[in-house]
C-alpha cells in the first residue's frame, strides 16, 4: 500500500517513526548558531535596520503574506548574506520528496521555497497569518524537506521565518537522521536581527567548506 502526504500536513510523531528522525538537545550538536559568529559592519547594521523599518511599517497596515515577507525581510537578509555571489546557486520552488518502506510505502512530497548552496541551506518562507502564529509550527515540514539533501554525510541547515521570527535547524544523516534547531529570534527584539545575519554569514562560510 502506497501513502502519500504532503509536507504541510507531516507531523514530528510521522518522521520519527517512519525516517527515524531524533531530536537532540546537547548544545554541542549545533553551536554553529551561537559560537563563532561573524562580526558584522556598520553598513550591515544600518542595512537590517532598514529592514525593521519596512517590516513594522508594513505590518502597521495588515498582515504579511508568505511573498511578502520573502521580498521585504528574506531576500535583503540573503544579500548581506552573500548568497547571491558567485560561489552560491539559488533555486526557488524546488520540488522534494522522501519515501519510507516498512509495511507500506510512505511517500512525503513537497516544494521548499529557497535552495542555497548544492542543497546545504534550505529556506521555508511562512505566511504570517497574525501575530501570535508561532514560527516553528512549521519544523515538521522543514525537516521533511531537509530529509530529501543528497549531502547525507554532511550537515545541512534550515531557516524557518514568518516575517517577525527566525527558527535554524540543523541535521545529520550520517547513520539515524539527527536534529537540533535554535531559539526563536525576533525582528521585533534588540540586536536579534543582527544574530540572524551572523548566522547566515556563518552559515555561508560552512557550506563552502
Amino acid at each position: 500500500m502506497v501513502q502519500t502526504i504532503q509536507t504541510r500536513d507531516i507531523s514530528l510523531y510521522e518522521l520519527e517513526e517512519n525516517f527515524g528522525l531524533e531530536l537532540v538537545t546537547n548544545s554541542n550538536f549545533f553551536p554553529e548558531w551561537i559560537e563563532n559568529l561573524p562580526l558584522l559592519t556598520d553598513i550591515e547594521k544600518s542595512s537590517l535596520e532598514r529592514v525593521k523599518s519596512n517590516y513594522s511599517n508594513l505590518t502597521k497596515r495588515r498582515p504579511m503574506s508568505e511573498e511578502v515577507v520573502k521580498m521585504v525581510v528574506l531576500s535583503p537578509l540573503l544579500d548581506l548574506a552573500g548568497f547571491y555571489q558567485p560561489n552560491f546557486e539559488i533555486k526557488t520552488e524546488t520540488s522534494t520528496e522522501i519515501s519510507a518502506v516498512d509495511e507500506s510505502v510512505i511517500i512525503v512530497k513537497g516544494s521548499i521555497d529557497v535552495l542555497v548552496g548544492n542543497r546545504r541551506l534550505w529556506i521555508l518562507a511562512i505566511e504570517s497569518k497574525n501575530t501570535k502564529f508561532d514560527v516553528i509550527s512549521a519544523l515538521p515540514q522543514a525537516l521533511a524537506y531537509i530529509l530529501d539533501t543528497p549531502n547525507a554525510e554532511r550537515p545541512t541547515f534550515g531557516l524557518l521565518v514568518n516575517g517577525r521570527e527566525f527558527v535554524f535547524v540543523k541535521l545529520v544523516q550520517s547513520q539515524k537522521p539527527k536534529y537540533a534547531r535554535s531559539d526563536a529570534l525576533s525582528i521585533e527584539k534588540p540586536n536579534e536581527i543582527q544574530q540572524v545575519l551572523s548566522v547566515l554569514k556563518r552559515f555561508s562560510e560552512l557550506i563552502l567548506l
